[in-house]
């Protein structure tokens, strides 16, 4: 049980120390997936 919490508060600092870098990898992910998505849409059409 005290490596579990351990392992949250651990978890817990790097998402307060790096949170905003997180969130824009995840921003860069989901644009990316978007343009796939919206370029296949655009690529199929006659």
């Amino acid at each position: 049980m005290q490596a579990m919490t351990q392992g949250y508060r651990s978890l817990s600092l790097i998402i307060d120390v790096h949170g905003d870098k997180l969130l824009y990898a995840a921003t860069v992910a989901a644009a990316l997936a978007l343009g796939a998505g919206v370029g296949t849409v655009f690529a199929t059409a006659p």
